[in-house]
């Protein structure tokens, strides 16, 4: 939550990116920074923060339960084995914790998604949410309890991915480091491993991520939706804006993804280290991952 409360600007941008262009049309933004401009020039700049609720809310949900599998799940193998983990076994580690996060998040995307792309709808079409819990109400109401879950399926599969190179590029990466370099667990370290992690998550989570977004955007016209499925967006973005448009807003992408892996690992650990030295009194070295 703390990472997001300084990435959410950079957020707000990739979902308008990502958007722009659904159903064929042409985007209305030439680039990142010409779409945080005309934000900025045509709604204000408190518009950057529109769906700060949801996104928080989807941190205490999605983040949490992300991490705390994972962490658990490390701990478990190497209290049952006696050793590290391999690179493959957190893969697997990584892709459960993610799909088990996404699962109690997905209400929360769900509403960030639309508040954060409403302001580039016509005033007609808005949906105009006043808050987190407005939108999560009127969803429900309006559309069935189901609708809270809508692009559940590919929002999962982002987390396994996200989560799958995330979390066992932060490990190994960290477990490199210290190999190589001989670099002393601290800040600094986190710091190298987690711009490495945000950089390889990026690349590989971009296209599912794009598909995550435009389902849980789309609207229903004449009782058929825009998509089929994450399979049906894939096709129709490569088909109709080319294939480098499945990494269309690649720059706030990485610009918020490695500031927030890098904010989120440096005071997941800190955290840890506070709490087993101040509660259980003993000297911790950071987190676990």
């Amino acid at each position: 939550m703390g990472a997001t409360m300084v990435v959410q600007p950079l957020d707000l941008v990739k979902t308008r990116m990502q958007v722009a262009g659904a159903g064929g049309g042409k985007s209305e933004y030439k680039s990142s920074l010409d779409c945080l401009m005309s934000v900025v020039r045509n709604e204000g700049p408190f518009k950057l923060y529109a769906g700060i609720g949801a996104a928080l809310l989807r941190q205490a949900t999605y983040t949490t339960g992300r991490l705390g599998v994972y962490t658990y799940l490390n701990d478990s193998y190497k209290e049952k084995f006696s050793s590290e983990p391999t690179l493959i076994t957190r893969m697997g580690m990584g892709m459960a914790a993610g799909a088990c996060g996404a699962l109690v998040g997905t209400p929360a995307e769900v509403a960030l998604i639309r508040m954060t792309a409403d302001g580039r709808l016509p005033l007609a079409e808005r949906r105009n949410y006043t808050s987190v819990v407005n939108a999560l109400s009127r969803i429900t109401t309006e559309e069935g309890f189901a609708a809270l879950f809508r692009g559940c399926i590919p929002t999962m599969g982002r987390a396994m991915v996200v989560n799958m190179a995330q979390l066992s590029s932060y490990s190994t990466a960290k477990a490199y480091i210290v190999q190589k370099f001989e670099m002393q667990d601290g800040i600094k370290l986190h710091f190298c491993a987690s711009m490495i992690s945000g950089f390889i998550t990026t690349v590989a989570s971009m296209p599912v991520d794009i598909a995550k977004t435009r389902i849980q955007n789309m609207k229903t016209i004449d009782g058929k939706p825009e998509y089929k499925g994450a399979i049906d967006v894939l096709l129709k973005v490569g088909r109709h804006e080319g294939v480098f448009a499945l990494w269309k807003g690649f720059t706030p992408y990485f610009c918020r993804l490695g500031p927030h892996t890098v904010l989120t690992f440096i005071i997941l650990e800190q955290l840890n280290q506070l709490y087993s030295r101040h509660v259980l009194g003993v000297e911790s070295k950071g987190s676990g991952l």
